[in-house]
């Protein structure tokens, strides 16, 4: 017997399942890929780490001019973006007060040179009185697999000397103070709990860091509502950054063509694929991304 031939309307359904389908299985894919290091690229990353400084407006600006500007709206405290990819060249960080003028002089402004391949953290460190701009080197070569890396940025002034060390003993910050930022340690990997200890005043916490090998850490140490609280972020793994996404390039200068929001959707994503950070007898603070 000869099988019926399927009517159009049921063709259009079965062409338009099958899109579908493979639609979901491209977008899955997309998700689950890692974006590779960009070749001729270097990448920069902000963070607000002043406790006492209240959310400001951020501008990134390419003195070459090979960029548009960028504007982040309102950042408040402890939050640290994705790195961006960036064209090799020298950029300005500044900091405005909220809602200010763009035009308007910053409360504050610094460079960064970024080369291809180097990656650098532009953060807003101290208390308010002494609010600065530090510039952080980062390093994003891999560990072995056997190894993890991880370094501390401490942004804790009611805790303003930490020691942060595994249960086991082994150090991660010795003598670690307020707006100061650790050398990066190698540690075996695995789901290590870390004792930090105030050396004056402050109280003693803990906190749970799942690592997995051949991947470098930052931990942010931030003053939570009821005491310290951290926040893990990957800086590389493998050797390779996954940035949240390339800048647009054309004339230099901030514009709202330039202004550049990441998506919280996108933040989410990208949380999914890192390795967690738990928190034992501490409250975590919910964050948004830039």
């Amino acid at each position: 017997m000869i099988p019926a031939r399927p009517s159009p309307r049921a063709l259009h359904r079965l062409v338009a399942a099958a899109g579908a389908v493979l639609i979901g299985a491209g977008l899955s894919a997309a998700i689950a890929a890692p974006a590779s290091a960009e070749a001729g690229v270097g990448y920069v990353r902000l963070a607000h780490l002043s406790p006492d400084t209240p959310p400001v407006d951020v501008y990134v600006d390419d003195l070459g001019g090979k960029m548009k500007g960028l504007k982040f709206d309102a950042v408040p405290y402890g939050v640290m973006s994705d790195y961006l990819s960036v064209p090799p060249g020298t950029y300005a960080v500044s900091m405005r007060k909220v809602g200010a003028d763009p035009k308007s002089k910053p409360v504050l402004t610094e460079s960064v040179t970024v080369t291809e391949g180097s990656a650098h953290t532009v953060a807003g460190t101290g208390r308010f009185a002494e609010l600065g701009l530090s510039v952080i080197d980062d390093d994003i070569t891999a560990p072995p697999a056997d190894q993890a890396k991880i370094r501390v940025l401490q942004a804790s002034v009611k805790s303003p000397v930490l020691d942060i060390r595994t249960t086991g003993g082994q150090e991660v910050g010795d003598g670690l103070k307020f707006a100061t930022t650790s050398d990066y340690r190698g540690v075996k990997p695995g789901n290590w709990t870390l004792d930090l200890t105030p050396e004056a005043g402050g109280t003693p916490a803990k906190a749970t860091c799942d690592l997995a090998g051949g991947t470098t850490y930052s931990l942010l140490v931030l003053d939570g509502k009821d005491g310290l609280t951290t926040d893990l972020k990957v800086d590389a793994k493998a050797g390779e950054i996954t940035p949240q996404g390339g800048v647009d390039t054309g004339a230099g200068g901030t514009s709202g063509a330039g202004t550049m929001a990441l998506a919280a959707g996108l933040g989410l994503v990208a949380l999914a694929g890192v390795v967690g950070v738990g928190a034992l007898g501490l409250r975590r603070r919910a964050r948004r991304t830039w």
